[in-house]
């Protein structure tokens, strides 16, 4: 592995890190609260199933040698914080809410079980293991990647950028940009196509970001322009409606 593709892989694992423990203070509060509010587990869950796919692209068995160790140390530690995120969940939610997530992380871990099994007994070279296990990698990230549109969609209908701190967005990219540049430095497309989306994404959030920062958080009603105050406002008018 190149010194230089080495830097960009530990930088990569840097950023990633924000991103994988920016949950904790989310998870705080639900432990804090005993109550898991209306938030979903399904993008903890997809995260989990995407953590432990390229943890297991990245060693030997798949990869050529440790050349994709940067990808095993990051995935891996991941995948421990999002089955403690889901852990945390499965806890604290009510108990139609157990279940169904409960079933949804037993699919996952079957499903990953699967993808090792199969990669090992019906793959007969590193080649067809590399295609088998990476193509359903890029499909884990890509819908990984695309959960943060929810948060997008909000911003654009409320105007706020309150559910979509800025930090999330610039380590988005910042990430994103890494892991592709790792990716293709190696010519490995399965690590550097999702990236890309990652990478669109991340531009996308930090333009909305900067858009309606100037609108501020909404919070308490004296925030608003004083002098309107004989007029409803965007979100009374959305209330009414």
């Amino acid at each position: 592995m190149g010194v230089l593709r080495l830097a960009v892989g530990v930088m990569g694992n840097i950023a990633t890190l924000s991103l994988y423990t920016a949950p904790i203070i989310t998870f705080t509060r639900v432990i804090r609260k005993k109550n898991t509010e209306e938030f979903s587990c399904i993008p903890y869950i997809i995260s989990a199933l995407a953590c432990l796919i390229y943890a297991f692209y990245g060693t030997p068995v798949v990869s050529y040698g440790w050349e994709n160790l940067p990808v095993v140390t990051i995935d891996c530690l991941g995948s421990l914080l999002e089955s403690s995120f889901i852990i945390i969940y499965i806890c604290f939610a009510p108990v139609r809410e157990k279940v169904k997530v409960a079933a949804l992380s037993i699919l996952m871990i079957l499903s990953f079980v699967f993808v090792v099994l199969f990669s090992i007994f019906a793959c007969h070279d590193r080649h067809q293991r590399k295609l088998f296990v990476g193509s359903i990698g890029v499909v884990a990230a890509v819908v990984m990647y695309g959960s943060p549109l929810v948060a997008v969609k909000t911003v654009v209908e409320t105007k706020s950028v309150e559910y979509m701190p800025f930090y999330l967005s610039f380590f988005t990219l910042t990430s994103s940009v890494l892991w592709m540049t790792f990716g293709l430095m190696n010519f490995d497309l399965f690590i550097g196509t999702p990236s890309i989306m990652g990478s669109i994404l991340g531009v996308l959030q930090l333009a909305l970001y900067f858009k309606y920062r100037k609108r501020g958080i909404k919070e308490e009603p004296n925030k608003w322009d004083i002098e309107k105050k004989g007029e409803k406002t965007d979100v009374e008018l959305q209330i009414a409606g």
